[in-house]
């Protein structure tokens, strides 16, 4: 016989209304009151198109199949391989020996706060130099996170000289000076020479920005003393964008990890990723942050095009299939924004809008009918000029006969003012 003090808890459990939690699964399962999205239950579609303007351009089929390997884990051994990999070919591209080579998980915006974060701290002046979209945004960065902010500016399409360079060194004594190296707001490539020596001379670390240029215009970041250098995947490295390969020398190491204060980011502090990127010596990779494992394939690939490839052979490419462009642009009656010839971006060509054409008519004409982007100018050169590019797998003369049917077709049937 059971215990009376059991039997008392048995009656007491019957006397429960048993039916509740059904009744509290069926009332939870009612709050869902947003149907599933109808547009979530179609397939997903892409359209094919031509992506002539500044970026992303097309990627291989090759660049694709990279990405569609198998996921791994991002603290996977095979994944601290694939890092390496990564690193060694950023160091190729960079034309540097930096230990501190990496690449963010972002576009180039990222390495571009990365750069500004580690190297600035509040208080401590900055030179930007701003002739296009770029060193407008660096400046805003660093005016954010407390730099004293000092700008050289020209006008878009416009270049500093060294000696306009050194003045401005010498006048606010800088921790750092920016340069856009392919400003693709405007189509202009920048000269190096000579500038990472001044800033030496004058105790400043040398940033350049090649989100634009790197594997389409000679750049040597060791030789030309460039004290952090950084790039996109999206542009002529032709990888998807997400990824952005970044390095620092010896000198910009000593500054950011000789720091008063803290990064303005986590995310971004470089005492966390030279871990996550095997660069600080020490034994283990500790967990920071959940890498891009696809995006990271893909740039894995992409350099390995441009290896093979080798980097003067897609300098070379870039600059004569710019030429033909542009003399395909002048036989159309068009005129380069961009006057002096050395000065063009081969990767970006910018086309200044040809009078009495709404330069959007033309834009919109193209994609409809062509399906092709092209597109306008950015931030200061806006309304100024058409920028049409051609970079990575997207490099070629057929590409650029394409191009320029494309902007014949549009000129001949888009209206144009009488004014």
């Amino acid at each position: 016989m059971l215990p009376k003090a059991l039997l008392s808890r048995g009656a007491a459990l019957a006397a429960l209304d048993l039916s509740l939690p059904v009744r509290t699964a069926q009332r939870a399962a009612s709050s869902v009151t947003i149907p599933p999205p109808a547009c979530m239950l179609q397939p997903l579609e892409v359209p094919t198109r031509y992506l002539f303007g500044p970026g992303p351009s097309n990627v291989s089929p090759r660049v694709l199949a990279a990405g569609g390997r198998p996921i791994i884990g991002h603290l996977h051994p095979e994944m601290y391989q694939i890092m390496n990999d990564i690193k060694k070919g950023i160091q190729y591209a960079f034309q540097t020996s930096n230990n501190m080579t990496l690449s963010m998980s972002g576009s180039g915006h990222t390495a571009m706060e990365c750069a500004v974060f580690n190297t600035v701290e509040p208080g401590e002046s900055v030179l930007v130099s701003i002739n296009g979209v770029w060193g407008e945004r660096v400046a805003e960065i660093a005016e954010r996170m407390g730099g004293k902010v000092h700008t050289l500016v020209k006008s878009p399409g416009g270049h500093f000289t060294n000696e306009e360079i050194e003045k401005a060194l010498a006048k606010h004594k800088p921790v750092l000076f920016f340069l856009t190296h392919g400003e693709s707001s405007a189509g202009l490539v920048h000269p190096i020479d000579g500038i990472g020596d001044l800033c030496r001379k004058h105790n400043c670390l040398f940033l350049v920005d090649s989100v634009a240029s790197l594997g389409a215009a000679p750049l040597l970041m060791d030789q030309q003393n460039i004290d952090i250098l950084y790039t996109g995947s999206q542009k002529a490295l032709n990888a998807p964008p997400g990824t952005a390969p970044i390095s620092f020398n010896d000198r910009a190491c000593h500054k950011m990890f000789n720091r008063k204060t803290k990064p303005v980011s986590y995310l971004l502090d470089m005492t966390h990723l030279s871990n996550y990127w095997g660069n600080d010596g020490k034994p283990a990779r500790d967990y920071h942050h959940t890498g891009p494992v696809s995006g990271f394939f893909t740039l894995r690939e992409s350099l390995a095009i441009l290896a093979e490839k080798g980097l003067e052979n897609s300098w070379r490419q870039h600059k004569e299939v710019a030429e033909y462009l542009w003399k395909g642009i002048e036989d159309l009656g068009l005129k380069l924004f961009i006057k002096d010839k050395d000065l063009r971006l081969p990767s970006v060509t910018t086309i200044a809008i040809p009078e009495g054409y709404n330069w959007r008519e033309l834009l919109t004409y193209m994609m409809k009918h062509h399906q092709m982007e092209m597109t306008g100018g950015l931030g200061p050169s806006i309304g100024m000029v058409i920028r049409v590019g051609l970079m990575g797998y997207n490099c070629s003369k057929p590409n650029a006969d394409k191009a320029l049917a494309a902007l014949a077709d549009a000129l001949k049937h888009c209206p144009k003012s009488k004014a």
